[in-house]
C-alpha cells in the first residue's frame, strides 16, 4: 500500500478503470479527474460507498480540473497516471479522425502530469493510441520506458475471446497474440496462438483464422457501431488496469503493450505494439517473440506506418 494512481478523464473508460484499480486493493489512493464540474467528485463518492460491500480499503478522490491546470495539484506524487482524456469515436469514425482534437487534450494533460507527478509511469489509452503515446512522451519529456500505451492487451483479449467462442472452449485454454499498431496495421500473430497447447492452425482453417483476425482488427468499430454513442470501455479498462497493477506490484509481467522500440526486431525509434515486461520503472524490457517471416514483415510495415504519423504529431 501507499501507492497512488491517477486516472485522467472520468468518462465510461476512466471511471471503470478507476473502479477496477480501487477494487484490486493494492493502492492507497485512486485519484479521478475530469473537466466536467462535480462529475469526478460524484463518481468518487459513489465508488467509496461501495467499499464496505466489496471489501476494499483504497480511497477514491474525485477532482474537477480547469483549463489552466487548476485542480491538478491533487495528482501530486502519483506513482502511475492513466490518461483516458479525449473524445471517443462515433460510428463511421476511424481512430485517426480523433488525431487533431485529442492531441491538444493529451498534450495539455501530459504537461500537467510532468509538473505535478514527475516520477510517474504514464499509461496512455486515448486514441489514436500509438500517436497519443508518442505525444505524451514528447510533452512530458519523461524517459521513454516510463510512457506506454494500452492496445495490444485489448486486441489480444478480443482475438482470444473470438477464438474461444468459435471453438466453444474456455477462454483460459486459448492463447493469442496481436502486435503492431492499434488499428489498420494491427498484426495478429497466428503462429503464437494455441488452444490447450495445440497450434490454432491445426484446429481452424486458414480462412477462418483470417476472418477472426479481421474481426479483431475491427473489434472497436464493431462495438462503436452497436452502441451508436461512445465506444468500448469494459475490456479496455480491464487492460489498462492490469498494466497499472503490474507497475504497482513491480511484477515483471509480460504483456502486449505500445512501447518504445529501438533495435528489437530490427526496428528503430518508434512506439509500437510489442510484448514487454512491465514493472515499477514502466517498460523493463521489450520481449522479442519468435515470428514467421510474414508476421515480421507485417510488424515492420506497421512500424513504418506509425512512424510516419508519429512524425506529424510534433507539430500538433
Amino acid at each position: 500500500m501507499g501507492k497512488k494512481v491517477t486516472v485522467v478523464g472520468a468518462g465510461f473508460y476512466g471511471s471503470t478503470t478507476a473502479q477496477r484499480l480501487a477494487e484490486y486493493d493494492v493502492f492507497e489512493t485512486v485519484v479521478l479527474t475530469d473537466i466536467v464540474e462535480g462529475k469526478p467528485e460524484g463518481l468518487a463518492l459513489d465508488m467509496n460507498q461501495s467499499r464496505p460491500i466489496e471489501g476494499f480499503e483504497t480511497k477514491i478522490v474525485g477532482v474537477t480540473t480547469g483549463p489552466n491546470g487548476e485542480g491538478y495539484e491533487a495528482i501530486a506524487d502519483s506513482d502511475i497516471v492513466v490518461i483516458t482524456a479525449g473524445l471517443p469515436r462515433k460510428p463511421g469514425m476511424s481512430r485517426m479522425d480523433l488525431l487533431g482534437v485529442n492531441a491538444k487534450i493529451v498534450r495539455g494533460v501530459a504537461e500537467q502530469v510532468a509538473k505535478h507527478a514527475p516520477n510517474a509511469v504514464v499509461i496512455v489509452v486515448s486514441n489514436p493510441l500509438d500517436e497519443m503515446t508518442a505525444l505524451a512522451q514528447i510533452a512530458t519529456q519523461f524517459p521513454k520506458n516510463r510512457v506506454m500505451g494500452q492496445a495490444g492487451m485489448l486486441d489480444t483479449a478480443r482475438f482470444t475471446n473470438f477464438v474461444a467462442e468459435t471453438l466453444d472452449v474456455p477462454v483460459k485454454s486459448v492463447k493469442t497474440l496481436t502486435l503492431g499498431s492499434h488499428g489498420d496495421t494491427m498484426v495478429p500473430v497466428p503462429s503464437q496462438c494455441t488452444v490447450d497447447g495445440k497450434p490454432l492452425t491445426d484446429l481452424l482453417p486458414a480462412e477462418k483464422i483470417e476472418e477472426l483476425v479481421v474481426r479483431t482488427r475491427n473489434g472497436g468499430a464493431e462495438v462503436v457501431a452497436l452502441l451508436k454513442t461512445g465506444s468500448a470501455y469494459y475490456a479496455p479498462s480491464a487492460a489498462a488496469a492490469r498494466m497499472a497493477k503490474a507497475v504497482a506490484e513491480d511484477s515483471g509481467a509480460v504483456m502486449p503493450v505500445c512501447a518504445w522500440v529501438d533495435g528489437e526486431y530490427g526496428i528503430n525509434g518508434v512506439y509500437l505494439g510489442v510484448e514487454a515486461a512491465i514493472g515499477a520503472s514502466g517498460i523493463k524490457s521489450v520481449v522479442e517473440t519468435a515470428l514467421t517471416d510474414s508476421e515480421l514483415a507485417g510488424l515492420k510495415e506497421a512500424a513504418e506506418a506509425v512512424r510516419a504519423k508519429q512524425a506529424d504529431i510534433v507539430s500538433l
